[in-house]
């Protein structure tokens, strides 16, 4: 009986020291060696893992600055200094860093908003969206905020029944541009503090669109005709964000005071 228990434990020992030694030679064999470059890239960014430079977090992203050159002016949180953190550890240059905000592309209040129903489900956009009806304009805000509880920064806020943006707050971290069912937010860059913005994202011909919002774009071409930033597509007018300078400003004032609903409008701070 001894004899058994003492050969059972012998056997079990080697094969534990074998299983430890192929352990070993497998750790050694198929390690993973990271960049150190990587971690202190990491250290650099400030952790939010928001998603606003294009990757799932701050992790990857460091990796692809690291590994694929990517530019490091993509973190929005931590802005020019982070960025400038990063360039002197990868020994580059930071590059333009152009500011990124939100834009609402929808500028109708509640009284604007014609066909709207009293609507008795939940209380958000997403749900308020598989509902038919709820208002006349099927491009429009819902208002009810899926926006607002997803920002971190505090940075949008609904205003009789519009998302607004604070442009001393957001950082254009696109977290509101994935909370939006109806894809009414996007996030651009703001060359210059304000911007001028087409306000409605309604692509309905003229009389439809006018049947359900007071403020809809109409695609009349007015903008259009009195300066290049604004293109129509789709019976809507649309804005180069870009090509926009001070010295741009009187053509698109004039463009402001021909649009007849008033959707064109500045945005961005003061």
């Amino acid at each position: 009986m001894m004899v058994s228990l003492g050969i059972a434990g012998a056997s079990m020992l080697v094969m534990a020291i074998i299983f430890s030694y192929i352990l070993g030679w497998a750790n050694k064999k198929f390690k993973v060696v990271v960049d150190p470059k990587i971690e202190e890239v990491i250290q650099a960014l400030p952790g939010a893992n928001c998603g606003g430079c294009g990757y799932l977090g701050c992790s990857d992203y460091a990796l692809a600055i690291v590994a694929d050159n990517d530019p490091v002016n993509k973190c929005t949180v931590g802005g020019e200094a982070c960025a400038k953190a990063i360039a002197d550890l990868m020994g580059v240059e930071v590059g333009d860093m152009v500011p990124l905000h939100a834009i609402v592309h929808c500028n109708a209040p509640l009284s604007s908003r014609l066909g709207r129903t009293q609507y008795m489900g939940e209380k958000r956009c997403a749900s308020a969206q598989q509902v038919a009806g709820v208002q006349g304009c099927t491009f429009g805000c819902l208002g009810y905020g899926d926006c607002v509880e997803v920002c971190n920064y505090d940075a949008i806020h609904i205003v009789d029944g519009l998302a607004r943006v604070d442009y001393e707050k957001c950082i254009g971290c696109g977290a509101c541009t994935k909370a939006c069912p109806r894809g009414i937010i996007s996030i651009e860059g703001f060359r210059q503090k304000a911007i001028p913005v087409v306000a409605c994202s309604n692509k309905d011909k003229a009389k439809d669109a006018k049947a359900v919002c007071n403020n809809a774009c109409v695609g009349c071409k007015a903008c259009a005709k009195e300066s290049d930033l604004f293109t129509i597509s789709d019976n809507l007018s649309k804005c180069n964000y870009d090509g926009y300078s001070p010295l741009k400003y009187e053509e698109v004032m004039k463009a402001i005071e021909k649009c007849p609903t008033g959707c064109i409008q500045f945005m961005g701070s003061r």
